[in-house]
C-alpha cells in the first residue's frame, strides 16, 4: 500500500516540475511576444532559447572568425547577399542599428553569402556608405546552411550565452523603435 502514495507523490512532483518549466518557457515567449509589433511583427521567438550551432566566416582581412568569438554579447546574425534586392534595402538599417546599439553588449554580424567573395562585399559597403558594420562573408555559404537559413535576408537573434532567441526571415527596418525595444529586452535578460 505504501507504493500508491509514492506513485502519487512522484506524479505530483513531475506535474509540478513540468508546470514550472512550461511556465518559465511560456513567460519567456510571452514577454517577447508583447514586443512583436510593427517591423518586428514577423520575428518568430522560441518558447525558450535554443542552442545555436557555431560556424565560421571571414572578415575583411581574410581571417577566420566564429560566432562564438562574440559570446557575452547579444548578437544579431544577419545573412544577406549583394544580389538580393530586399537585402540591399535592409542593409542601411542594420548599419544604423549597429551605430545606435553596437558596443560592449550588442553587435550586428551581417554575414554576406556572396560566392564572388569579400571584394564584392566591400565594394557594396562602399556604394551604400555602410560605415558601422564590419565586412564579413562566407563564399562557401555553409554558415547559412548550418544556421538553417534557406532564404535571404534572414536574421537570427542570439542572447549573450550564444543561444538562439528567435529569427526573422525577410527584410525589416532594424533601427525602428520596436526592433531596438526587442533587442534591448534581450540585452536586459541576458
Amino acid at each position: 500500500m505504501t507504493t500508491k502514495p509514492m506513485k502519487f507523490t512522484g506524479l505530483l512532483f513531475l506535474l509540478t516540475f513540468t508546470g514550472l518549466v512550461a511556465g518559465t518557457s511560456t513567460a519567456f515567449s510571452e514577454n517577447l511576444s508583447a514586443l512583436l509589433t510593427g517591423e518586428m511583427q514577423n520575428f518568430a521567438p522560441y518558447d525558450a532559447p535554443r542552442p545555436f550551432k557555431d560556424f565560421t566566416f571571414l572578415n575583411a582581412e581574410g581571417e577566420e572568425e566564429r560566432v562564438s568569438d562574440y559570446r557575452g554579447k547579444v548578437i544579431l546574425v544577419n545573412f544577406w547577399a549583394t544580389w538580393c534586392a530586399p537585402c540591399r534595402k535592409e542593409m542601411p538599417s542594420l548599419d544604423r542599428l549597429q551605430e545606435a546599439l553596437g558596443g560592449v553588449e550588442f553587435v550586428v554580424l551581417a554575414i554576406g553569402q556572396d560566392l564572388q567573395g569579400m571584394e564584392k562585399v566591400t565594394t557594396f559597403f562602399e556604394k551604400l556608405n555602410i560605415k558601422n558594420l564590419a565586412p564579413l562573408n562566407d563564399k562557401t555559404v555553409k554558415s547559412g546552411r548550418s544556421a538553417g537559413v534557406f532564404g535571404l535576408p534572414a536574421s537570427i537573434l542570439l542572447n549573450a550565452k550564444g543561444e538562439e532567441v528567435g529569427r526573422l526571415v525577410g527584410p525589416a527596418e532594424w533601427d525602428a523603435p520596436e526592433a531596438k525595444a526587442l533587442i534591448n529586452h534581450v540585452i536586459r535578460g541576458s
